[in-house]
């Protein structure tokens, strides 16, 4: 599967952006979804996670009540939509997808595909 992350942009903070990632192929639903970050000099870190039918959800609780993951299976698109956004959520954002057996997916490395990244950037 190929995944295509969009909607990054500068923004300030207090702000709101929402990402899409749009996959290609027919079996988008069998995949559970996540995004990633990655700021500079940091190693990539988890944001959210979401099921294959979107019944269940895992965020960070460093974007727990401001971010939101969701899907749209029949569009085969997962979004997150960003709210009052701080400096430090500044990175490079991914969305990847997991061919596994659990609901949501917090490892990285259980990821099996990913998007190229889009880049988020919030000024203070």
């Amino acid at each position: 599967v190929q995944l295509q992350a969009s909607g990054g942009g500068l923004v300030q903070a207090g702000g709101s952006l929402r990402l899409s990632c749009v996959a290609s192929g027919r079996t988008f639903s069998y995949y559970v979804m996540g995004w990633f970050r990655q700021a500079p000099g940091k190693e990539r870190e988890f944001v959210a996670s979401i099921s294959r039918l979107g019944r269940g959800t895992d965020h960070a609780d460093s974007v727990k009540g401001r971010f939101t993951i969701s899907r749209d299976n029949a569009e085969n698109t997962v979004y997150l939509q960003m709210n009052s956004l701080k400096p430090e959520d500044t990175a490079v954002y991914y969305c990847a997808a997991d061919w596994g057996y659990s609901d949501t997916q917090s490892n990285a490395a259980e990821y099996d595909y990913w998007g190229q990244g889009t880049q988020v950037t919030v000024s203070s």
